[in-house]
């Protein structure tokens, strides 16, 4: 039987390094896409010791000619892909008031259209079989709408909304090609060290922090589940829930609370270098600083909830609700 030929972008660090690691356990040979150079080799240098065949194709993702040009590369030099996993992206954090035009068009350039590019390059091989699976990264539920995120939040409500077009447009086709959202709580890696930050402070993550483990998991996971989406943790359920039910005191909370819960108590020493435009220099690995506070896969907290189970949970909360509303009904008559 062929070995199975994954692609993931971002690879070189953060949650695409640990999603190649993940893929390469669970049996693909693994094409590593990314900026720079020297942490996608380290990266491969790592999955060789596992004896899993890699491919360093150094690349922006934002060049959508570069991505399609690097499908067919690793078509020819590993074989037909089967997965492809869009896990590169840059942002800027602060308020819109004080973000450039500049500076937004080049974090939708990376995060949306540089998952765009290679969604629009795995169809364009993968049609040729009529299958295979693309999975993109969506913020968690508790994560959207965040004061200062308005840039990250806008790329990924733009992918969210062009993956939900692309899906019907695969069932209407009849291709056996699968479009999988794995929605991310915060993750611990180095981003929170290069984000591009007008803040003027340290950022630190919103809400419960996980390793990059448990993310490359979901997106393992999503690389072989027939769900539309993978998300991490109960929370996120009961967030969408909160998101539709009170929208008004959510985003009061937010306004009052969402500023110091992204900020710690410390003054960032001066301008620091980021990744909007550039690679940061350095060797990184997947992890970040918070390490501490970070959930891993064996916590106890760490549940995978598929589109599925979410959808039962929403049903059996509204039946409930429902029934509530009949019984006052029924004794307000009787009385």
């Amino acid at each position: 039987m062929a070995t199975q030929i994954a692609v993931v972008t971002g690879a070189g660090s953060g949650i695409g390094r640990a999603a190649a690691r993940a893929l390469g356990r669970a049996g693909f040979d693994v094409a590593l896409l990314g900026r720079d150079a020297q942490r996608l080799q380290a990266t491969a240098d790592n999955l060789a010791q596992h004896s899993i065949r890699t491919l360093v194709v150094s690349v922006d993702v934002a060049d959508a000619q570069a991505v399609q040009d690097a499908a067919h590369h690793i078509e020819a030099e590993l074989g037909p892909i089967s997965v492809w996993a869009n896990c590169a992206g840059a942002t800027v954090v602060g308020q819109v008031a004080t973000l450039s035009a500049q500076d937004i068009e080049r974090a939708t350039q990376v995060t949306y259209l540089g998952s765009v590019n290679g969604t629009l390059a795995a169809l364009h091989v993968m049609r040729r079989r009529g299958q295979g699976a693309i999975i993109n990264l969506d913020l968690a539920p508790t994560l959207r709408d965040l004061p200062l995120q308005a840039a990250e939040n806008g790329s990924r409500a733009a992918l969210r909304a062009f993956c939900n077009s692309l899906r019907t447009e695969l069932r209407h086709d009849a291709d056996h090609i699968r479009l999988v959202m794995v929605d991310l709580p915060a993750i611990n890696t180095p981003h929170y060290n290069w984000t591009r930050n007008l803040t003027g402070k340290r950022l630190k993550p919103f809400g419960p922090v996980y390793e990059p483990e448990v993310a490359a998991e979901a997106i393992c996971r999503a690389a072989f589940t027939t769900s539309r989406s993978i998300s991490i943790g109960w929370s996120n359920s009961f967030a969408a829930l909160w998101r539709f039910a009170g929208p008004g005191c959510r985003e009061a909370r937010l306004a009052s609370h969402g500023y110091k819960a992204q900020m710690s108590h410390d003054w960032a020493e001066g301008p620091q270098p980021d990744d909007l435009y550039k690679p940061v220099p350095g060797a990184y690995g997947s992890e970040g600083p918070f390490d501490a506070k970070a959930r891993r896969l064996n916590s106890p907290w760490t549940i995978f909830v598929s589109s599925g189970l979410r959808a039962s949970l929403f049903g059996a909360l509204a039946a409930m609700g429902l029934s509530a509303v009949l019984n006052h009904i029924r004794q307000y008559r009787k009385s």
